[in-house]
């Protein structure tokens, strides 16, 4: 596909360790045909980072291997830093033939399908044999513990995103103006890949009850995936077509996010997503769910509202406070995003990653 918060970071992260001395090498498995893949493409280009492609055409095409074997002597890849079930297998299964250190950021393990339990499974067996095993949020740190991960092993390095790249350009009604919204009329937002764990459909519900309490407001999802066309036929069975809107892909967030009066992430299932540290960035007040990191980022009433994962009821009172008290908007809004500037910036994250391969470069 197009990428999502794990791909925002990988491909980012180049350029930050550039400086540092680090040759950095994003090489990306993919299907042939994928035309997303064009797309990470683009975004490869735009961050600077150079973007190898790995044809993938199953799991049990083995001309994977042999590619990325290639790739490790060509670049005489010092470091591997899988970001997934399969890179952290083929990864040790590389190091038999060319020697690195290892290393792997564990995101989440929140899509679930018939395959999964498989995947997460060979996931977690495979975190043992890394060096160093960076988790996004403190309970996925206690899974890899539980998973038999050493303790001396197994980091905590959350999610974070560029600052500059993410800050304020438009005014609110300049955003609404760009998107054809009228600005007395307020923007809820949301965004991420339409899977069963975002709880989307609790979200749509929930602003349905808000729009038959006489609220003059509307619900804006970006995002694709296997559960779009689900998601649309609820909204046409709620009749709420011209008020709740699914945007599909965009290339850039970050005009829509400058248009919203509210952020809602409902999921069910989460590491730390990328996606509310982008929105507090950009000085939108957030509704979340009260799930894995996120009461680490978003503390309750002080730079957004926590709300139980799951809970229509709670979900939609706490939308309901901030569409009804702007006073309290801007107050969460400017908050969040002094949260992440000081504690989640894109370049405090790199620093500790350099850190890391640093200490496991002059230990080899």
């Amino acid at each position: 596909g197009r990428g999502g918060g794990p791909d925002k970071t990988i491909l980012n992260s180049p350029r930050f360790l550039h400086d540092a001395g680090y040759r950095m090498v994003c090489a990306y498995m993919h299907p042939p045909a994928d035309p997303g893949f064009d797309v990470l493409r683009a975004k490869a280009e735009a961050a600077g980072a150079p973007l190898l492609s790995i044809p993938d055409r199953g799991p049990w095409d083995w001309r994977v291997i042999g590619t990325l074997l290639g790739i490790c002597r060509r670049e005489r890849v010092r470091i591997w830093h899988g970001h997934d079930y399969k890179s952290n297998a083929l990864g040790l299964l590389l190091r038999r033939f060319w020697p690195m250190r290892m290393v792997t950021t564990v995101h989440g393990w929140v899509k679930q399908t018939r395959r999964t339990p498989l995947y997460y499974g060979i996931d977690r067996f495979c975190l043992r044999g890394y060096e160093k095993v960076l988790c996004v949020s403190p309970d996925l740190r206690d899974e890899c513990r539980a998973s038999g991960v050493r303790d001396d092993r197994c980091l905590l390095i959350e999610n974070g995103i560029d600052t500059h790249e993410f800050a304020r350009r438009q005014t609110l009604d300049e955003a609404k103006a760009g998107l054809g919204i009228a600005p007395h009329r307020l923007v809820i937002g949301a965004a991420g890949r339409l899977s069963a764990e975002k709880g989307f459909d609790l979200l749509i519900r929930g602003v349905d009850r808000l729009l038959r309490r006489g609220h003059d407001a509307e619900l804006l999802i970006l995002g694709e995936g296997d559960e779009s066309t689900h998601l649309q036929v609820l909204i046409d069975d709620l009749g709420q077509r011209e008020r709740i809107r699914l945007l599909g892909h965009r290339a850039d967030l970050r005009p829509v996010y400058e248009a919203m009066d509210v952020f809602a992430l409902s999921s069910l299932r989460e590491g730390l997503p990328n996606v509310l540290l982008e929105a507090m960035a950009l000085e939108v007040p957030v509704v979340a769910s009260a799930i894995a990191g996120i009461p680490r980022l978003v503390r309750d009433g002080g730079n957004g509202l926590l709300v139980p994962a799951g809970s229509l009821d709670a979900l939609e009172s706490a939308l309901d406070l901030l569409l009804r008290e702007p006073m309290l908007r801007r107050r969460l809004g400017a908050a969040g995003r002094q949260t992440v500037t000081s504690d989640y910036s894109f370049a405090r994250r790199m620093e500790r990653l350099r850190g890391i391969y640093d200490a496991l470069l002059v230990a080899d």
